[in-house]
């Protein structure tokens, strides 16, 4: 009987994607939690997370990427494995003598503690490998982000004037980041055991992991496909190298000696001072109809191009071409809610004169909202975009459980019952080696830190009532899943930032505080339960043991919380004029001003006076009821005809695809559609080969050499002497000569002001 070799990688997973970019194989004696790996790991990840928090505060400021990490951990691992000791150590444990043991039968049971233990390890146990590797790149997704409670914590401390200490920062940061963790864990059955929750951006982490750590068979495919006749193909690891040294060098251009190739208005260039030309295809404010940017920056703002799939770029696609390319246009050009006397896309809201919204003329100096300066001066205008995005974010805070109960409830109902949602795939078999980590843990580890978040608003008396944080952990505990199904087939999660600062707002007016504590917890909370789920999908894809992975998460998460917000309380301690506009090493504090501005807005002057009835943007409500209606149609379509088109269409995407709007504006999606048009449907119909095997390389070089690029530029040429390094060309100035760079609107401001 011969061996059929054919068949060991005869079963892999059922989707393409999954099968170009993740090892069907699995070495279950590989070490993974090694000291060399908790070394590397812990180190580059509390530094990093401290210096993410210092650049939170800086404007311009680079961050620290988990990418960059994966990249600079590899040669630290290779250098440990090749200088490191192979020596074997062995401690031994203490134990009872044999002799102290009595005979009689009763006490037998003491009998184990007379065994010899010893406890062995090795700094070296061999090759610096991927599970080690991959458990590095976790820590890195979970632990070097700026907290987003610290956004809360310095405007109620600068802001506000509430001096409320290190150890309420600490124990709010920890239970911010870490209610997830449980939540995460407890949604394994639905969202990472499947083979169909694809996370399309680890399969970029796999590729890049698999490149370099996995020697690549010459299967004669090579960079512009089959070359020669020998059929000697590249490695994806030259590969990788050779398009990620060209992005580094390349990036100077957009990035710095010609930034008009960033700002790829050309259209805008021919008739700089035409206000609907600028509006429709400029890149700075406009709609990007002008489609071409340079920038890979620009073109990856929402994800690569190169990781979403096809079906979803399609959806995404359709959904920003109906909604900001059609429908904004035709508001903002009719001038419906006062749209055409601002600009058609920004990041602020505005008052009645055309300025940038003062939040200070509505406060009293107890930093209190005054209803009779509010009367006198404004009420609060949104842009075009912005307006856009409020009304799409009500249509899907119901369209998506609707889609979800209609589309996913069958398996939701399989999945409490602990049955299987989906037969295992090859990746879930192979995992059956290592001991799974109990629910029970994972449910353990939310109510401690639910309990951590209690605490911290009762203990240090922030007027929050602990009824309105069941309110903000049971958000996402209602949208993790919606949003895990999300992310997991597109790439594109859903946020709460709207939804989390509208119910407090209305629940809790006149408390800044308690909408700042919400909207941290309910939003934080969500975000890091995505990451972790993600991160529980990359530690399934690379088969390492779920244990290691929860271990690792924890670990790290919690030893940055304390890092982060000690760098935070010494900076406090120890600049001068810190989140002042003048200070001197620029740490203006951008992201709390913003962060200030929304508190005020939604925590003073509230939703009631935006939304309410007889308000500008009421009909915006209408929204939250057609949402719910919208899959409707679809999955009434798709049941009375299964094999129609109809069934791949997911309303949940096409409105949630294009909430990054603002601060992204339309080239970030027309110029990111364009090359995944290129990638995802061209390239992988006409080379599937070529495709399967340098895709998910190309996109991990082309963000490995720009974020490297980027902090090169920074350091060496923006951050010394202010910024004062520039080239000045036309190429660099061009753009700026536009309406579409000066955010000029349609339509003059009235005399006194837009009528009320």
């Amino acid at each position: 009987m011969e061996f059929d070799f054919d068949a060991i990688e005869e079963e892999d997973s059922p989707f393409p994607e999954v099968r170009a970019s993740v090892s069907n194989i699995d070495d279950p004696d590989m070490p993974a939690l090694t000291l060399r790996m908790w070394f590397i790991g812990l180190s580059l990840c509390m530094v990093s997370s401290g210096l993410n928090v210092f650049f939170n505060f800086r404007s311009p400021a680079p961050s620290v990427v988990p990418l960059a990490l994966l990249l600079i951990s590899y040669p630290f691992g290779k250098l440990l494995a090749f200088t490191l000791p192979i020596t074997t150590y062995r401690i031994p444990l203490p134990h009872f003598p044999p002799s102290l043991l009595p005979s009689k039968p009763i006490f037998s049971f003491l009998r184990p503690f007379t065994y010899s233990r010893r406890i062995e390890f090795s700094l070296n146990p061999g090759p610096w490998n991927i599970k080690e590797h991959v458990l590095v790149f976790i820590m890195a997704n979970v632990a070097v982000g700026n907290p987003y409670a610290l956004n809360a914590i310095v405007v109620s401390e600068v802001f506000y004037e509430l001096k409320l200490g290190y150890w309420f920062s600490l124990v709010l940061v920890l239970a911010t980041q870490l209610t997830g963790f449980g939540l995460a864990g407890l949604c394994r059955r639905f969202l990472v055991w499947p083979a169909s929750m694809v996370w399309p951006q680890n399969l970029v982490a796999c590729t890049l992991l698999n490149t370099l750590h996995a020697e690549d068979e010459d299967d004669g495919i090579g960079a512009v496909g089959m070359l020669g006749k020998s059929g000697k193909g590249m490695t994806r690891y030259r590969f990788f190298l050779i398009v990620m040294i060209g992005s580094f060098f390349f990036f100077f251009l957009p990035g710095f000696l010609f930034e008009a190739l960033s700002v790829f208005s050309f259209v805008c260039w021919a008739v700089p001072e035409n206000v609907p030309v600028n509006q429709l295809f400029g890149v700075h404010s406009g709609l990007g109809m002008s489609v071409l940017t340079f920038d890979w920056t620009q073109i990856s703002w929402i994800g690569s191009p190169l990781m979403v799939p096809w079906w979803a770029e399609v959806h995404i696609f359709l959904g920003f071409v109906l909604f900001y390319w059609i429908l904004t246009p035709a508001l903002y050009y009719s001038n419906s809610w006062s749209l055409a006397y601002f600009p058609i896309s920004a990041n602020e809201p505005y008052d009645r004169f055309g300025q940038v919204y003062n939040i200070t003329r509505v406060l009293k100096p107890d930093d209190t909202f005054d209803f009779e300066a509010y009367q006198a001066y404004s009420p609060l205008y949104l842009p075009a975009t912005y307006a856009m995005t409020y009304l799409l974010a009500f249509a899907l805070s119901t369209c998506v459980i609707v889609h979800t109960l209609l589309y996913h409830g069958k398996s939701l109902l399989n999945g409490i019952k602990k049955m299987r949602v989906e037969s295992d795939d090859i990746h879930a078999k192979l995992m059956r080696n290592y001991p799974e980590v109990p629910d029970w843990w994972y449910a353990s580890a939310f109510c401690v830190f639910f309990s951590l978040a209690v605490v911290a608003v009762e203990v240090w008396h922030t007027n929050v009532p602990v009824w309105a944080l069941l309110l903000a952990v049971l958000l996402p505990v209602i949208y993790i899943l919606p949003s895990g199904f999300i992310y997991a087939m597109t790439g594109q999660g859903i946020t709460l930032n709207i939804l989390a600062q509208i119910i407090p707002g209305t629940l809790l007016p006149g408390n800044p505080l308690a909408n700042m504590v919400f909207k941290a917890y309910s939003v934080q909370t969500l975000t890091e339960a995505t990451s972790f789920v993600q991160d529980l999908k990359l530690g399934h894809y690379v088969k390492v043991p779920p244990r290691a992975t929860f271990l690792v998460q924890l670990v790290a998460t919690t030893l940055a919380a304390f890092v982060q917000v000690g760098v935070k309380a010494w900076i406090f301690g120890n600049v001068h004029d810190i989140c002042k506009p003048n200070q001197k090493s620029q740490l203006t504090c951008p992201h709390n001003q913003v962060f200030f501005t929304a508190s005020a807005v939604w925590g003073l002057i509230g939703p009631t006076r935006q939304f309410g009835t007889g308000s500008i943007y009421h009909p915006h409500l209408y929204a939250i009821i057609i949402g719910a209606f919208l899959p409707l149609p679809f999955w009434f379509w798709q049941r009375r005809y299964p094999n129609s088109w109809i069934k791949y269409v997911s309303t949940p995407v096409i409105l949630n695809g294009v909430s990054a709007i603002p601060p992204a504006t339309g080239i970030n999606y027309s110029s990111w559609f364009a090359v995944g048009f290129l990638f995802q449907y061209l390239v992988r119909k006409k080379n599937f080969a070529w495709w399967s095997k340098f895709n998910y390389v190309a996109s991990a070089a082309l963000d490995s050499g720009t974020v490297i690029s980027l902090i090169f530029i920074f350091f060496t040429l923006q951050f010394p002497k202010r910024g004062t390094i520039t080239v000045n060309w036309w190429g660099n100035t061009v753009h700026e000569n536009t309406a579409d760079f000066v955010r000029l609107p349609l339509l003059p401001i009235p005399p006194g002001g837009i009528p009320r």
